[in-house]
């Protein structure tokens, strides 16, 4: 095939190697053996003849090779390099001397380890280089200067260490630089009046230290900022307001100080969608009397701070939200009415704080809990979010909308009933009300929320039986109804079959299912009279007859019973004793 161009096999199953001799004809300059099954070592004979060496784009992401070979090398002419996802260990040294022609070069989700070559700075063409998810140590080599086309570069979780270099942080041309997930442990030194394009910065989840520079604040084509989980300290400089073109910031677990100073200074930033400040203003109060605007906010957290006071009357302006986590605070009073207002929120998390009264009815009429279609809004911020769930498991969400749709009010002290509008939200997967005060019954109407996957009622003061209707949430994997004060069978149809007894322990009144059989359950000592009898009414009347048909016969062999006519006249019994006929 003399003429053939492009040769795509990947998403396939191909398996073993690559053949050593590949007839490839002198046209052809895209090859994509991408996503197979394919092992052995890479590159030792794929530009082995002059024909071959005319590839331009080499995508053999997501296979499993054992070696990247020093002969990838003679492909001179490749322009796009794609070996990540392929569980390589080493790169030989130099194999990019003969590579000049490389614009994009992507080695992540590798096992490559050691320090990164010297040799990537004689890619003076390369416009994209991510490296990440690999096991690179040491320090980044000073060769950015080299790289003058260089914009996008990728190093997040990695082991590297130390200090950024010089010449990466005069990059003229770099727009995105993502170093997360690092060791990194140096002051934040990144030169704005040099970096004029930069616009993502990511540095999270390292050791840098020091305070947030202002010299950080003349990078004003910042889109997209991410320093959590640093050893930062101090707060946010009042020159940050001059960040216009800010969307996304986090600063969670970096030490920050004065919530309300922090607030006053980002508010001015009018583009801005999403907020992280989780981890910061350690026991201070929340600010209530002042009236912040952040009308573009769609994703806002600020959890695990230990902040005092009230939900504020400005956080209810915010009616563009999508994402709530006030999480583990010491917040108290009622949760606010309004929150209906907020048309596009689908994850709230006001957990682990001291919120009394009743659930508010708003929280049961969100509408993008109901009907609409969450995938649609689409907020990224550009870098991963992790959240760890009750069992310890991290999950990783590259998008805010991968987030489930959660509902978790749980470890407070709310009270009132479970409304049964709850069952409503169709589009609810979470909902967590456990350990609180609530109690009457569980409302049929919860199986209206046909996607739910998570449903915990435990600790609380719920009365009644578990409804059978819930049996038909196909969904739910988590269930608990633990520590109430529930009665009667519990159903057995549905995912009821999979839940452990654990779900429904400490309740004196339950049987059944996965727990205590009802053949064995004692009667629960505070249900009515009315519930009483009808549980009971048939062994009471069995064992009255009985023993009335047993004073009969004793009565009668004792001589105390005469026929008179038609009638009987009962004697066994006292002259206090009613008589029937």
């Amino acid at each position: 095939m003399e003429k053939l161009e492009i040769l795509d096999l990947s998403d396939n199953r191909f398996i073993y190697r690559i053949p050593e001799e590949l007839p490839l004809s002198s046209s052809i300059w895209y090859v994509n053996v991408s996503k197979n099954g394919l092992f052995g070592s890479m590159g030792e004979n794929l530009c082995k003849n002059s024909s071959s060496s005319n590839i331009k784009v080499l995508d053999m992401s997501m296979n499993f090779f054992g070696e990247v070979q020093q002969g990838l090398s003679n492909c001179t002419s490749l322009q796009y390099l794609m070996i990540n996802g392929n569980n390589f260990r080493s790169l030989p040294r130099g194999i990019f001397q003969m590579m000049q022609n490389l614009r994009v070069l992507h080695l992540q989700n590798n096992s490559f380890s050691g320090t990164l070559d010297h040799g990537i700075g004689h890619l003076s063409n390369l416009v994209e280089l991510d490296i990440s998810s690999n096991s690179f140590t040491g320090v980044f080599p000073d060769v950015f200067g080299s790289l003058g086309k260089l914009e996008k570069f990728s190093a997040s979780s990695n082991n590297f260490n130390g200090a950024l270099p010089t010449s990466m942080l005069n990059s003229p041309s770099i727009t995105t630089l993502d170093l997360h997930n690092n060791t990194l442990n140096d002051p934040i030194n990144i030169n704005c009046s040099a970096m004029t394009k930069l616009r993502s910065l990511h540095l999270g989840s390292n050791k840098l230290y020091g305070s947030i520079l202002h010299s950080l604040s003349s990078c004003k084509s910042l889109n997209i900022l991410n320093l959590g989980h640093n050893n930062l300290d101090g707060q946010i400089p009042e020159s940050f307001k001059n960040l216009n073109a800010l969307t996304v910031l986090s600063l969670s677990r970096t030490n920050l100080v004065n919530l309300s100073s922090t607030l006053k200074i980002l508010q001015h930033f009018k583009n801005l969608t999403a907020l992280m400040l989780s981890e910061n203003f350690r026991g201070e109060q929340i600010p209530g009397d002042a009236y912040f605007q952040f009308r573009s906010l769609k994703v806002l957290s600020i959890a695990y701070s230990e902040l005092r006071g009230l939900i504020p009357p400005w956080l209810l302006g915010c009616n563009r939200l999508q994402f709530l986590d006030l999480s583990r605070n010491h917040l108290t009073g009622t949760i606010p009415l309004g929150f209906n207002k907020f048309k596009y929120l689908f994850y709230l998390d006001l957990s682990n704080n001291s919120f009394t009264g009743e659930i508010p009815k708003g929280l049961t009429q969100l509408q993008a809990l109901i009907d609409i279609d969450i995938s649609l809004l689409g907020t990224s911020l550009g870098f991963p979010l992790f959240s760890t769930g009750i069992d310890g498991a991290t999950f990783r969400y590259n998008n805010i909308i991968s987030f489930p749709p959660t509902l978790d009010l749980s470890y407070n002290m709310l009270s009132g009933t479970i409304w049964p509008s709850f069952g409503n939200l169709r589009r609810l997967h979470v909902l967590n009300l456990n350990e609180n005060r609530l109690g009457g019954s569980i409302p049929e109407s919860l199986s209206g929320m046909k996607n739910l996957e998570t449903l915990d009622l435990s600790h609380n003061k719920l009365s009644g039986k578990i409804p059978e209707s819930l049996a038909q949430l196909s969904f739910l994997s988590k269930f608990s109804v633990a520590d109430n004060e529930l009665y009667g069978e519990i159903p057995m149809g549905g995912q009821f079959m999979t839940f452990p007894s654990s779900s429904f322990e400490r309740n004196n009144g339950l049987c059944g299912g996965p727990y205590i059989p009802c053949s064995l359950q004692q009667a629960p000592v505070d249900e009515s009279p009315s519930e009483a009898m009808a549980v009971f009414g048939p062994q009471f009347g069995f064992g009255v007859a009985t023993g009335f048909v047993l004073t009969i016969i004793v009565c009668f062999m004792s001589g105390w019973i005469l026929p008179r006519e038609t009638t009987f006249k009962y004697r066994c019994f006292t002259s206090k004793s009613s008589h029937h006929d």
